[in-house]
């Protein structure tokens, strides 16, 4: 397979649209520029479409082994994971107290499309490690930080984030994890916890589990869970390796995709736990961890996108069938390459242009997280802090529904040879289906956005987000810009029209996800935002020209024309589609 970093749409998108003013106005980030950006977006690039493309398939076909009670990764990716933390890749967006780089996190998103385009299943080794680090970092003790954060900020030591029990989903009061205080401050965790994504391998040291789980007499449901470092070997107060914790690997999983990824069973038997915040707070440390992965998890799926478009638009041009219409580029020759048949170029601009705008509405994001994390004004922070909470549950879902989309028209392109192993589309259409599942499927993320975002506390920012976006689109009406925004306005309008029909749900008593409206209603959010983002970027770019430009309007305009318009049926069937869901009963499946 192929894959060549897409560094210039986005510098693009963070230079022209954007603009690199917005990061630097930020304190500790007035020395980011172009050429920062852009020389780490080269390396990322190079050390992914050589080193982890290169292991992609090996691990694929290998996969992780569990023997003898011990986890061990694919031949190449213990030599990948050593350039990886040699070149400075885990700590991108750590802070410097703890040897990171402190680099926005507008960066390291795009970071992490590339290194999720070319090897998920390596990618997953490093991923969780960097949730868990920051959600150490926002809820631990500063003797915990300085204990243990900057091992894994230089990679020797990896992390995990251990929800899942075998009779416990996302319905996390459910669990049974128990938690016993012992004399010395600690507590002892017994337990067992599924599904642990990187739980136990060869890469690293040493493996920090945050664990959730009730501790003895604490309240029943949500309310009384609380959050544990529980180290795979704890350690001495001088920062050395002591003995091994209660923690024992039980079995990995046998999956359809990510077969280089291990993920595992872990039984917890009286293991050593360090209680991260307060007793029966768990989920609010936690929950930094939880929705920076969702975001992480979304951009696997942006990355697999535009790794499937590469090859498949390559494999267009080299692929003869068939005589396409006139213009032919050639009138002699018995075939033309496939990329010239008009249902081929919609299949490849159907996933460009979605591609695309989803980039962009990830460093929109991304923008928003470091305006979060690192504005001195309040307000800023509150509307940044609003953002990210009604976009986690979108970019999520969208993204990795994107990711199966493309990798399935891709394998299509392919035809025949899209089915067979040599070609590698199989195994992106396989890696690319666990996204939707895993961090909250995405059923559950568009009940998150219908039930909690656009409802509820947040329904006046919702309703000034949406109306913030009118405002926008109302004030272009020239040229292409102009033509954009127009068709951006009317999906807008739908959309108002469907969160102001839940909104009134809701304040009637009635739970409108309830009525089977949440995953449209998702779907038809996010085309509609991309769109918005689609008329904000071509108004960006109206003064210039060139092919790049061009391009960049004429993708906008296919996805205005070929996409945007499923907004009408999404709105209808949001509306005006409960009552055959009602009517249905569950004894109605029998018959």
């Amino acid at each position: 397979m192929i894959y060549n970093a897409p560094i210039k749409d986005m510098l693009f998108l963070v230079n022209e649209w954007i603009g690199i003013d917005r990061l630097n106005a930020l304190p500790g980030y007035e020395e980011v520029d172009t050429d920062l950006i852009e020389a780490v977006l080269e390396e990322a690039g190079k050390f992914a479409s050589t080193e982890l493309l290169a292991i992609n398939r090996e691990g694929d076909e290998h996969g992780a082994r569990f023997e003898d009670g011990r986890v061990t990764t694919p031949p190449g990716f213990k030599e990948a994971y050593t350039q990886f933390i040699e070149g400075g890749w885990t700590g991108i967006d750590a802070s410097p107290d703890h040897g990171g780089q402190g680099l926005p996190k507008l960066l390291q998103s795009l970071i992490d499309e590339i290194l999720g385009a070319t090897n998920v299943a390596f990618k997953l080794y490093t991923e969780l490690s960097r949730g868990a680090y920051h959600c150490l970092a926002h809820a631990a003790s500063e003797d915990v930080c300085e204990k243990y954060l900057p091992k894994m900020v230089e990679g020797v030591w990896s992390g995990t984030m251990c929800l899942t029990e075998p009779h416990c989903g996302t319905d996390l009061g459910l669990l049974k994890c128990k938690a016993v205080p012992a004399d010395d401050g600690t507590y002892k965790l017994s337990g067992e916890k599924i599904f642990i994504t990187s739980g136990d391998h060869d890469l690293t040291e040493n493996i920090l589990h945050l664990v959730i789980a009730r501790v003895e007499g604490a309240p029943s449901g949500t309310h009384g869970i609380s959050l544990f470092l529980v180290p795979k070997f704890l350690v001495d107060d001088d920062g050395s390796l002591g003995e091994r914790n209660g923690v024992q690997t039980a079995s990995i999983e046998h999956k359809m995709g990510i077969k280089a990824s291990a993920t595992c069973s872990l039984v917890f038997n009286d293991a050593t736990g360090y209680l991260i915040g307060e007793e029966n707070r768990g989920l609010a440390g936690m929950f930094k961890m939880m929705n920076l992965e969702r975001i992480t998890v979304g951009l696997q799926g942006l990355g697999l996108s535009d790794i499937a478009l590469q090859n498949a638009l390559d494999y267009a041009h080299d692929r003869r069938q068939s005589k396409a219409p006139a213009p032919r580029p050639d009138e002699g020759a018995a075939a033309d390459p496939i990329v010239y048949q008009p249902e081929v170029k919609r299949q490849l601009l159907t996933i460009r242009c979605q591609v695309e705008g989803a980039r962009a509405l990830s460093v929109f994001a991304g923008l928003n997280i470091d305006i979060m994390e690192k504005s001195p004004d309040a307000a800023a922070v509150a509307a940044a802090q609003s953002t990210i909470a009604l976009l986690t549950p979108v970019i999520k879902a969208h993204f990795s529904d994107l990711g199966m989309s493309a990798t399935l028209s891709a394998q299509q392109i392919y035809g025949g040879h899209g089915y067979v192993r040599e070609h590698g589309m199989e195994q992106l259409v396989r890696d690319a289906r666990i996204a939707p599942i895993y961090e909250g499927t995405n059923e559950i993320q568009a009940l998150d956005l219908v039930s909690r975002k656009v409802t509820g506390r947040m329904t006046d920012f919702t309703n000034q987000f949406l109306s913030d976006w009118l405002a926008f689109l109302d004030e272009r009406a020239d040229g292409d810009a102009g033509e954009i925004a127009a068709a951006a306005r009317a999906a807008l309008h739908r959309l108002i029209e469907a969160t102001q029909w839940v909104q009134a749900k809701a304040q009637a008593g009635e739970d409108a996800a309830m009525r089977g409206c949440a995953t449209h209603y998702l779907r038809l959010f996010a085309l509609t935002i991309i769109g918005c983002l689609w008329a904000q970027i071509i108004d960006s770019i109206k003064d210039k020209s060139g092919e790049f430009y061009d391009v960049k309007r004429k993708l906008a305009r296919f996805y205005v024309q070929q996409v945007l318009p499923e907004t009408a049926s999404l709105l209808d069937v949001v509306v005006n589609g409960a009552d055959a869901l009602a009517e249905f009963d569950v004894s109605d499946f029998a018959s």
